[in-house]
């Protein structure tokens, strides 16, 4: 059955928790709905795993609906939420509200995520008026990096967990039908999420959160640039494929892949008459 916004409102309302992973193209989508994974999120981490850039902040519009074509294309079960780049939400609430149409008719997004609390809740209610679901992103915004200096932990003093909560409680009012909460510490994750009536989805925010996030890609130990230490790997498939590709190679170069039964057969007959 296919997962919805009203799905994730009817989670939490049970306790249920829920599952989310990123995915950005096919075949990886259709694996996640064999998962049971109740959302996808075309994160515009693909700027970090798929494209090798440094931070998000490079990521396009064209990136975002690209990948996230792909990922619709095979998820049938799981939820779609396409992210909102750098830039394209930021500038005005009428470009706001044109890209996160784009990655819906283009993108074929079930919803959207941007990042911000307060400072863009209008951005959030004029997108969300437009019949376009949003899910709200605070405490560590990547597209930030550069104002916070480094990927840090936020909320960690009085001032800083006091705006995170007014941020949170600011994307509910605003429309939002979830927010991630990212790095951000246990008990104010919590806290947070006994507060708000929609759900929470954590990345480095502990287990009170009503649902949990990673980067595919990290829970698989495929990405070893750097590890968080909110992920924990589930399988090293990285060292299984780069196992997989030195056999490959070994038996390519010896001249013993690809054999007899790997190849398709032609008749002794037609090969004579090739000579005629």
């Amino acid at each position: 059955m296919k997962n919805t916004v009203v799905t994730f409102k009817e989670m939490k309302q049970k306790g249920e928790k829920i599952s989310m992973l990123t995915g950005y193209d096919y075949s990886t989508a259709k694996l996640l709905d064999e998962g049971g994974i109740n959302g996808i999120l075309v994160g515009d981490s693909l700027g970090n795993v798929m494209l090798g850039y440094e931070d998000t902040v490079s990521v396009t519009m064209e990136d975002m609906i690209h990948h996230g074509a792909a990922v619709a294309r095979g998820a049938k079960n799981a939820l779609v939420v396409i992210d909102m780049p750098f830039m394209s939400y930021q500038t005005s609430v009428y470009d706001a509200v044109v890209n996160a149409g784009r990655l819906m008719k283009e993108g074929r997004a079930n919803a959207v995520k941007l990042e911000g609390g307060e400072e863009v809740a209008d951005v959030i209610k004029a997108i969300t008026k437009a019949g376009i679901p949003v899910m709200a992103h605070i405490g560590l915004t990547p597209q930030h990096v550069n104002e916070f200096g480094g990927y840090k932990v936020q909320g960690k003093d009085s001032a800083t967990a006091k705006k995170l909560i007014r941020d949170a409680k600011a994307v509910e009012a605003a429309g939002a039908f979830a927010v991630t909460l990212e790095c951000v510490p246990s008990k104010l994750a919590e806290k947070v999420t006994k507060e708000l009536s929609i759900p929470t989805i954590g990345i480095g925010a502990g287990a009170g959160c009503d649902g949990q996030i990673l980067v595919y890609a990290d829970m698989l130990a495929m990405f070893s640039d750097y590890r968080p230490k909110f992920v924990k790997n589930f399988a090293n498939v990285r060292e299984i494929m780069v196992q997989a590709f030195k056999e490959y190679d070994s038996e390519v170069k010896a001249g013993t892949y690809p054999a007899e039964e790997h190849g398709y057969a032609i008749s002794d007959e037609v090969l004579s008459q090739l000579d005629d």
